[in-house]
């Protein structure tokens, strides 16, 4: 049987796509996953401070209160201070933009990935009403991408002593991959010293450098690991409870 030469074309067209779409598909960056959500029923409007990320009491006011606790998200505390982009899919009650939350705990249930606090999952609705019928729903269907929202920040934890004892937790993480490592640096020699990762996003050391201090943050996943290190730094006379901007953004 004879084919035309317009057959050959479209046929070669096919197995070239049928070729090319499994690996555009794994380098999808802003791609979506569907999952499902729920709240905390017997949550306040914002966040909890008792979360298994090392947040403290900065954990309730996070992201003025629009954060999630993750199940396999978590991944040991790996996935402590991720942002992400989160939005339901009945189009009934739910709006495009979704809400953008941040995990600050571990937890699961219902076949979930995101525990989110009554607020952000409120947040998820196009109106008043509509966060009212999501929450009798109580489990709904969604979907949801790592999602740069804002820059990440170093929050100084409440249980430092300067000079003596320096632990941090890092906010608003990004991209896909996860941070690792973080080495703390003196601005004058550029002596540095690894921090130890305490749990969840809390990062300590007990000698840290005398004089302002900079950061280098090493970003891993299974292919790729690379180093990022802010212009921002924080300074020497840093204070329990301080907040300090990277400057940085990572897509």
């Amino acid at each position: 049987m004879a084919f035309s030469l317009g057959s050959q074309v479209l046929s070669l067209l096919i197995v070239l796509l049928l070729l090319q779409s499994p690996g555009e598909a794994a380098t999808c960056s802003d791609c979506f996953v569907h999952s499902r959500a729920t709240y905390y029923p017997n949550s306040e409007e914002q966040g909890t401070d008792v979360g298994a990320c090392g947040f403290g009491s900065f954990g309730a006011t996070l992201n003025g209160g629009d954060v999630s606790a993750a199940s396999d998200l978590y991944r040991s505390g790996l996935g402590c201070g991720a942002c992400y982009q989160v939005r339901c899919t009945d189009s009934a009650y739910c709006s495009d933009k979704g809400v953008t939350a941040v995990i600050t705990d571990q937890g699961s249930s219902d076949g979930t990935d995101f525990i989110l606090s009554k607020r952000a999952f409120g947040r998820m609705a196009q109106t008043t009403e509509a966060a009212a019928s999501l929450q009798a729903l109580g489990v709904i269907d969604i979907e949801y991408r790592r999602y740069p929202n804002k820059n990440i920040t170093i929050k100084i934890d409440e249980h430092s002593n300067n000079p003596y004892y320096l632990a941090f937790v890092i906010e608003y993480q990004q991209g896909k991959k996860d941070i690792t490592a973080v080495q703390l640096c003196e601005t004058t020699n550029f002596v540095c010293i690894v921090m130890d990762r305490s749990f969840g996003a809390v990062w300590t050391t007990t000698s840290a450098p005398i004089g302002p201090l900079q950061i280098r943050m090493l970003f891993s996943d299974d292919d790729d690991e690379t180093w990022v290190v802010p212009l921002n730094t924080i300074p020497q006379d840093w204070k329990v409870g301080q907040t300090y901007d990277t400057g940085v953004q990572v897509n």
